[in-house]
């Protein structure tokens, strides 16, 4: 905190164990937490809250206002929970009226250059590699990756669990579980891999692939799809979540892939 090449705002709040590195400039309004350290050449502006135990690298902007036409200078937030890392040149723009906030979970890995836009709100444990580029009003669920140079439009959502291939465009709603790529964005399967790496069984694994069977490897519609696997498959807890995923989607979910 003594750091003489940085400029820090008296009315910053900021944990003593924190470090700070040279031309970093934090303005008021900000609270950081302890143990976070805050590399060279970063600018943190007013209405960031960052969590403990974080790292953001040289080049990050954070709480910069929204690139959104529609802001008027109204307070809000941009959060990052504990112990997530911000790497080099990454934006994370403050919220608007709409929600208020931007916030990241805890845990959370955000890669050189992504940008994530006002009102967006990422889950615990996410990982968003190199280059994406998240819109305006964009839910990510705990645990979802998004892999390199992905770009996602504004008022998506992308559930808990799933997995995003690089260079996607996702203009669809990507249900949880599952992966999704191609052009355009389409079911590629379920994110087997991860979901094994976090403790799911193979018989959980097999009644979320029988799920997502009914619904993109069949003939139905969703709304049929739906009916059958509300009246044949077991109510367990990732059933009725994929269900309410589905029935909650605004933009429709995206579609199977067809080969075409």
């Amino acid at each position: 905190m003594n750091q003489p090449l940085a400029y820090i705002h008296p009315g910053a709040k900021i944990a003593t164990n924190v470090v700070v590195e040279p031309f970093t400039t934090i303005h008021n309004n900000v609270i950081i937490g302890s143990g976070t350290w805050i590399g060279s050449n970063v600018t943190i502006m007013e209405g960031a809250r960052i969590g403990k135990n974080c790292r953001i690298f040289p080049g990050a902007v954070i709480s910069a206002i929204p690139q959104d036409l529609k802001f008027d200078g109204e307070d809000s937030l941009a959060i990052i929970g504990d112990n997530t890392t911000i790497r080099e040149c990454v934006t994370v723009n403050r919220g608007t009226k709409a929600l208020g906030k931007t916030q990241i979970g805890d845990n959370c890995l955000i890669m050189a250059t992504s940008h994530i836009a006002h009102d967006c709100v990422i889950g615990d444990n996410c990982i968003l590699a190199n280059g994406s580029v998240i819109a305006g009003h964009v839910t990510v669920g705990d645990y979802a990756i998004l892999s390199g140079l992905v770009a996602v439009h504004q008022f998506i959502h992308i559930g808990e669990h799933a997995m995003v291939s690089g260079g996607s465009l996702v203009r669809k709603d990507v249900p949880p579980f599952a992966k999704a790529g191609k052009e355009p964005l389409s079911y590629i399967g379920i994110n087997s891999i991860g979901l094994r790496r976090r403790g799911f069984s193979t018989e959980k694994i097999r009644e979320i692939q029988d799920i997502y069977r009914i619904l993109y490897q069949k003939t139905y519609n969703n709304t049929q799809a739906l009916e059958i696997i509300e009246a044949e498959m077991e109510a367990t807890k990732e059933r009725d979540q994929i269900i309410l995923f589905i029935k909650n989607s605004q933009r429709g979910i995206m579609k199977g892939y067809t080969g075409s």
